[in-house]
């Protein structure tokens, strides 16, 4: 097969277990479209959210893990890493679209159950948003310092944007579900291969979790809406594939008997 050929099936065929690039990219493009156009839609209710806020906050100090208060006192108190944490807020997604395309790249065999995985998490996500607005700690806990607006990386628009914000989606945390996708990624790619370098990648929704719970946007029990997503759009993604091979497998006999 000549390079010409070779660069044509994997655009428009796929190569090697991957789908092919060029329809992958178009499609995963306007899911994300999509996504953002319907998140920006729910979250509306702010009373509801300030309800929920104070439900929630009533429930963490019940069982004594409303630590979002401290946690957030001692970073506004810490500058140096305050700008670090802004850093990671606003740049994860460099890290969830690094991930994405290594495994797209280096794993095709896993690379399916992670994108349905990843596309699983965002369609699970809305119905809870809708259902259940939450305003985040920098707006619902009084004194609670916004370290995100204060140090804002993106100037004077990007605080602006902050401060004034058209919807309140703080349960669950998608920071933490997107880097709990990473690791998850990471891990299925390597597990077989380097398992130990497979569970690094854990550490990286644990900083994310202080991230959020230092910056004010989230509650602890965000974090564990979070893990929960994880754990449903997996099961979602598993059920996903099974279907998924079952109609593959049915047109390979389809034609087998044609």
């Amino acid at each position: 097969m000549n390079p010409q050929s070779a660069v044509a099936r994997a655009l428009f065929r796929g190569t090697g277990g991957r789908p092919a690039v060029l329809v992958e990219l178009v499609l995963l493009l306007l899911w994300f479209l999509l996504f953002a156009r319907l998140d920006a839609l729910v979250g509306k209710d702010f009373a509801a959210a300030d309800a929920h806020a104070l439900a929630l906050q009533s429930a963490e100090h019940a069982v004594h893990i409303d630590v979002e208060r401290s946690a957030n006192a001692w970073l506004a108190g810490n500058p140096v890493l305050a700008h670090l944490a802004v850093y990671l807020y606003r740049l994860y997604y460099v890290v969830v679209a690094g991930v994405l395309l290594w495994v797209f790249a280096r794993h095709a065999g896993v690379y399916r159950r992670v994108r349905r995985t990843m596309v699983a998490m965002m369609a699970l996500v809305l119905p809870v948003y809708w259902a259940v607005p939450m305003s985040p700690p920098r707006f619902a806990l009084p004194g609670a310092v916004d370290v995100v607006a204060r140090y804002d990386i993106l100037g004077q628009a990007g605080r602006e944007s902050w401060t004034h914000p058209d919807h309140w989606t703080a349960m669950p945390s998608m920071h933490v579900g997107w880097s709990l996708w990473c690791a998850y990624a990471v891990w299925t790619a390597l597990r077989g291969t380097r398992p130990r370098l497979a569970l690094v990648a854990w550490l990286f929704p644990l900083l994310m979790t202080a991230d959020v719970l230092t910056t004010g946007n989230h509650y602890v029990l965000d974090v564990a809406g979070s893990v929960t997503l994880l754990a449903v759009s997996l099961g979602a993604a598993s059920l996903w594939g099974r279907l998924a091979g079952a109609g593959t497998a049915g047109q390979d006999t389809a034609a087998a008997v044609r």
